[in-house]
């Protein structure tokens, strides 16, 4: 028996995930001495320098294992968000827990849904463990449909998932949508709410140990965005106790290394860097909010340190060409399904200026084409 044979269907016609354009892959495909990367939603400031000082005083001890549960990260999480540290689960990212929960909570046969577009891979990881994702369209304000959700759980749906801000559209669901939501939810239905931008958003937060209570709930946190740790894939996961008791069953021993430990805990601690991050994103989000519509690109009431815009006259590919041509990176998003948007991330001011300048110089060239056209 050849090994394909043995590999199930619904895995073999997965879709490979499409990540951001690497700032050095770019520099050489067109010749740059110098990249602007603003399409993967990374923090525009970096690490804390906390962070990187204490990650260069534990690299002498890289020859010994680290802490297994990461017991000591998990306690100063557990006071920074008064819980117990039974209630958090660290791990290898975001994507890690979306793999946890699909492995433990579904089985061919069941079904989860989120909507559409969303994190890409809420859809594929339901699809490897061999149950359905149904797929629900935004609505016209780019938001969650929950009504339209709600009317699509049946006795096979086990999973819900939202993020919120939802990616990439950085549309917001408010505290007491959820709460309603969750209350319409029937028992038998797990939510996994994933939050991986939420401390950039400038909405009242839900009460989290209220979330938590329900026990049919577990909320994705990352350090990769507000943190600026996203070459360390640290993350974290907020349930009921039994929850998190389970999943460390089967998660991998040691999934949170050495230095992502020592690193996120420094950078947890320098609340400082957390407000200078987020008050450059929003910086940056309310300038582009600004100028960009006087380009003809529209953009989209944003939670996230992203900003998505469009529709343009150009097309969503063309415009992310005519834009790496320049030298910056951006987010086409027709592999979400909207060819004519782009997703930006939040910059720098000489990263804002040198952006809005391409753009100024690329919409005049279109608007000339148009023109001569007619």
């Amino acid at each position: 028996m050849k090994i394909l044979d043995m590999i199930p269907d619904y895995v073999k016609s997965l879709p490979n995930y499409v990540p951001g354009k690497l700032s050095e892959d770019v520099a050489e495909e067109m010749g740059l001495d110098k990249v602007i990367k603003l399409a993967s939603n990374e923090n525009c400031l970096g690490p804390s320098p906390k962070a990187l000082k204490a990650i260069a005083e534990a690299l002498t001890g890289l020859a010994r294992y680290g802490d297994a549960s990461s017991r000591r990260f998990r306690q100063g999480l557990a006071a920074h968000l008064d819980l117990s540290p039974d209630c958090i689960l660290a791990g290898n990212g975001s994507s890690e827990f979306i793999v946890l929960m699909a492995h433990i909570l579904l089985e061919p046969g069941l079904s989860a849904i989120m909507s559409k577009p969303s994190f890409t891979l809420y859809a594929s990881n339901v699809q490897a463990a061999g149950a359905k994702p149904v797929e629900i369209p935004v609505t016209k304000k780019f938001g969650h449909d929950l009504d339209a959700i709600l009317s699509r759980v049946d006795c096979f749906t086990r999973l819900i998932f939202l993020d919120n801000p939802l990616n990439p559209t950085g549309a917001w669901l408010s505290a007491t949508r959820l709460r309603n939501f969750l209350s319409r939810l029937p028992k038998r239905c797990f939510l996994i709410l994933d939050e991986a931008y939420v401390d950039f958003s400038r909405q009242p937060r839900p009460d989290y140990p209220e979330l938590l209570r329900d026990g049919r709930v577990a909320i994705l946190r990352t350090f990769s965005k507000s943190y600026g740790l996203a070459g360390l894939r640290v993350a974290y996961l907020l349930a009921h106790p039994d929850l998190i008791a389970n999943l460390n069953k089967v998660r991998q021993p040691f999934n949170l290394n050495v230095l992502a430990q020592v690193g996120a805990l420094a950078a947890l601690a320098d609340r400082e860097h957390l407000e200078n991050s987020k008050k450059a994103a929003w910086a940056s989000l309310d300038l582009l909010a600004e100028r960009l519509p006087t380009l003809d690109l529209p953009t989209h009431p944003t939670e996230a340190n992203f900003v998505m815009v469009g529709p343009t006259s150009l097309g969503a590919n063309a415009l992310e060409r005519a834009l790496l041509e320049k030298g910056i990176i951006v987010r086409s998003l027709s592999s979400f399904g909207l060819s004519d948007y782009i997703r930006i991330s939040a910059g720098t001011s000489w990263e804002n200026q040198a952006l809005l300048t391409a753009l100024e110089e690329i919409m005049k060239k279109t608007t000339k084409k148009i023109i001569k056209i007619r």
